[in-house]
């Protein structure tokens, strides 16, 4: 079609694009927000991310439901020279749990907790967790999506209890840009390893 419309040839046209990186058949969707405190919100996550405050620590918080605990029916035999490993087709569940998990955006380590159930007691039980593994002479300061369990008076109640973790940002769109959503969508990934 451009070829067309300027005179030369494709290959011409695709040469000048590759020699300025242009990809005009590739592009990006983005979603803008309704929020009116979509600015201030912005550039506090932004803010701890890029210049975090002294004695204090930014948690990404997210979950991952009903995640499936899976066996095989039968072990697989060891790898062998000469023998790949092996394992059934086919598995058993043995139900689904929770993983709530706090990625510290500074130094990258993740505190995590499963459990049976995703409601707002257990989030608690998690912010509980998360305020007994930091040192008390931190301030904690929380990234969260709009999830239905972090809005629940008896979390907003425990957040006014607790001061030190009472500098909650939260997003508007669960699709938002948190590190914890990729260390999950990496836990979701299967893993294969090549032995040679």
């Amino acid at each position: 079609m451009m070829s067309k419309a300027v005179g030369i040839s494709v290959s011409l046209v695709q040469r000048i694009w590759r020699a300025h990186g242009l990809q005009p058949h590739r592009m990006r969707q983005f979603k803008l927000s309704h929020d009116p405190e979509f600015g201030p919100k912005l550039r506090d996550i932004v803010g701890l991310y890029v210049d975090p405050p002294a004695h204090a620590i930014g948690l990404s918080v997210n979950e991952k439901s009903q995640i499936q605990a899976l066996d095989r029916t039968q072990p697989g035999l060891p790898l062998k020279p000469g023998r790949c490993g092996t394992m059934t087709h086919d598995y058993k569940r043995n139900g689904t749990t929770t993983l709530f998990a706090a990625l510290d955006v500074l130094e990258g380590k993740v505190i995590g907790r499963c459990m049976q159930r995703h409601r707002h007691q257990e989030f608690i039980r998690f912010l509980n967790t998360i305020e007994g593994e930091i040192p008390t002479s931190k301030i904690i300061h929380v990234i969260l999506d709009n999830y239905g369990s972090h809005k629940h008076p008896k979390v907003r109640a425990w957040l006014e209890r607790h001061p030190r973790s009472s500098s909650i940002t939260r997003r508007n769109r669960p699709s938002g840009s948190v590190l914890s959503r990729a260390f999950f969508a990496k836990l979701s990934q299967p893993f294969f390893v090549s032995v040679r």
